[in-house]
């Protein structure tokens, strides 16, 4: 099975931001055709043929906005993360301190992901497969992780460069959580503890009062 790997005469895909209304819409259809297709049948199912099928464009339109497969699953978890974000905005988490904070809502993001455990396994997997063709997806996707938990963290002042590497860290976690528990290693139950403990690094950094 190839993912489809962008070849060096590849078209870099249109960015998102520069999209005309008609071009957006499209964008979206593909998007939800790529993952109503991973929710039935995981990584395997998303196959380009397939998803411009769906999605109702020309197969060689598809490749002109996502160069592979893992281009295009790295974009659904990205768009996946945006709307989780917006949820998280309109109903920010309820707990007081900090690192309760984060640790709330990176449960929230797992839980969504377990309802559609097909879904998180194929954008985990395209996350894993990513090579350099990649890396500005990716980037994407570790920038709108790193926001949700800065989010949760709240108002207070910009973040110390302590903060900001225990940051990275607790996204290292959660991805791994999302890992060992896609693989059957890990239980929900391990994945709270492991992601509470790392949290606790918040409180360990952040600056004195």
């Amino acid at each position: 099975m190839t993912t489809g790997s962008t070849s060096a005469t590849a078209p870099a895909p249109p960015p998102a931001g520069s999209l005309t209304e008609r071009q957006e819409a499209r964008r979206r259809r593909i998007l939800q055709a790529t993952a109503e297709l991973a929710v039935r049948g995981g990584f395997d199912a998303v196959q380009m043929r397939e998803v411009a099928e769906s999605a109702g464009v020309a197969l060689g339109t598809l490749y002109r906005y996502f160069p592979s497969k893992v281009h295009l699953l790295v974009a659904t978890m990205q768009d996946q993360l945006q709307q989780l974000h917006e949820t998280l905005r309109k109903r920010p988490p309820s707990e007081k301190d900090p690192a309760a904070r984060v640790a709330q809502t990176l449960m929230r993001a797992f839980r969504a992901m377990q309802r559609e455990p097909h879904l998180a396994d194929a954008m985990v997997r395209a996350l894993t497969f990513a090579d350099r063709s990649v890396s500005a997806e990716v980037d994407t996707v570790s920038r709108l992780t790193t926001q949700i938990i800065l989010d949760a963290m709240g108002p207070a002042g910009p973040p110390t460069p302590e903060q900001l590497s225990a940051v990275r860290v607790i996204e290292h976690t959660w991805h791994s959580a999302l890992i060992t528990w896609l693989s059957g290693r890990a239980s929900i139950a391990q994945v709270k503890i492991d992601i509470e403990t790392v949290c606790r690094l918040i409180t360990v950094t952040a600056p004195p009062r």
